[in-house]
C-alpha cells in the first residue's frame, strides 16, 4: 500500500456520503419478518394488492382519521434533539380544531427481499422485490405539515394501522410508479429507485449516492452493491447479534389483529408512540460501531 496521500475525487466523495447516509439513516435494516409478497415485473396496481378493498376501508376509518390527527396534534421534538420515544395521550376528540383532511388511497411500498440483498435471489424483479407496506398520504397540508399513513399485512389476510410519519416523501415516490415499471426503496439510505425491465435508474440524491453516481445499473449491478453493503449485516449476522440492526421491527409486521394503540413515526430525530403502544421502529444503537 502507498503512504502518500491523494485529494479525494469526485468517486471517493460519493462513497464517503454514501458511508455517511448509512451511518445516520434512521430507517435502516430491512424488513425480514412478516408475510412475504413477490411483486410482480409492474408495480402492483390495487386490483393487484392483496385485500385491497380493506386497505381502502381502513385508510378511511375513524380509527385512522383520530390516529393522523392525534399525530398531527402533537409537537414535533427539535431536530438537534437526541432520539427518544414520546408518548401521546387520548383525546376524546383528536380532530377538534384541525382543518379538514381526507387519506389518500393507499400505495405501493416496495423493499428489497433478503434474499436479494444476500445474493441467493436470482436478479429478477420477481424475486428481488416485494410489496412491504402501503401508504396513503394527506390530500393537504394540516397547520403546515403532512402525514403518511403506513399499513402493514396482518397475518392470515387483511391489513392493520403500523404508524403514521411526518411528510408525505414515501406516498410521493410510490406513486412514481407507471404501467410496466416498479418503484421500490431502499430504506437505510432512504433511497428510491424505478425498475424498468432490468434496469435501475435513480430516482432522488440518496439513490444516485447508491448507484456511485451512475444514471442507472443493471438488476445484477445493483444486486452486487447492496450486496456489499448489507449482506453482513443481515439477522443472524455478528453485527445483528451485537445489536446493531435497527430498523422495521416485526411487531406491527406480523400482529394476528390490528392493535388499538398502534405505532406513531415522526421525523427523522423522533419516533412517537401512541399511549400503550409499542414503538416498533428501532434507531441505531451508534452510527461509529
Amino acid at each position: 500500500m502507498h503512504s502518500t496521500t491523494t485529494p479525494a475525487g469526485p468517486a471517493s466523495t460519493r462513497r464517503i456520503r454514501l458511508a455517511a447516509l448509512l451511518a445516520a439513516g434512521a430507517c435502516a435494516l430491512l424488513p425480514l419478518a412478516g408475510p412475504v409478497h413477490a411483486a410482480p415485473a409492474k408495480d402492483p396496481l390495487p386490483a393487484d394488492i392483496p385485500d385491497y378493498t380493506a386497505a381502502l376501508e381502513l385508510v378511511k376509518s375513524a380509527d385512522v382519521r383520530d390516529a393522523v390527527c392525534r399525530f398531527l396534534s402533537a409537537p414535533l421534538p427539535r431536530k438537534d434533539a437526541p432520539p427518544a420515544a414520546q408518548t401521546i395521550p387520548d383525546q376524546a376528540e383528536p380532530c377538534a380544531g384541525l382543518p379538514a383532511f381526507t387519506v389518500n388511497d393507499p400505495l405501493a411500498l416496495n423493499e428489497l427481499t433478503p434474499g436479494f440483498v444476500a445474493g441467493t435471489a436470482l436478479p429478477l424483479a420477481s424475486q428481488a422485490i416485494r410489496l412491504s407496506y402501503l401508504v396513503s398520504a394527506l390530500n393537504t397540508t394540516v397547520n403546515g405539515r403532512n402525514a403518511t399513513v403506513l399499513l402493514a399485512p396482518t397475518e392470515g389476510g387483511g391489513w392493520h394501522l403500523a404508524g403514521v410519519r411526518d411528510g408525505n416523501s414515501d406516498a410521493t415516490y410510490a406513486g412514481r410508479a407507471t404501467p410496466g415499471t416498479l418503484v421500490f426503496s431502499e430504506p437505510q439510505i432512504r433511497g428510491w429507485y424505478q425498475l424498468r425491465l432490468t434496469t435501475v435508474e435513480p430516482l432522488n440524491d440518496q439513490a444516485r449516492l447508491g448507484l456511485d453516481g451512475r444514471p442507472s445499473a443493471s438488476l445484477s449491478e445493483y444486486q452486487k452493491l447492496v450486496k456489499a453493503r448489507y449482506a453482513d449485516k443481515l439477522p443472524g449476522s455478528e453485527y445483528a447479534a451485537a445489536g446493531m440492526s435497527s430498523g422495521y421491527g416485526t411487531a406491527a409486521r406480523t400482529a394476528a389483529a390490528p392493535s388499538s394503540t398502534p405505532v406513531v413515526i415522526g421525523g427523522a430525530a423522533a419516533a412517537l408512540a401512541l399511549a400503550g403502544g409499542v414503538l416498533a421502529f428501532r434507531r441505531r444503537r451508534s452510527s461509529t460501531r
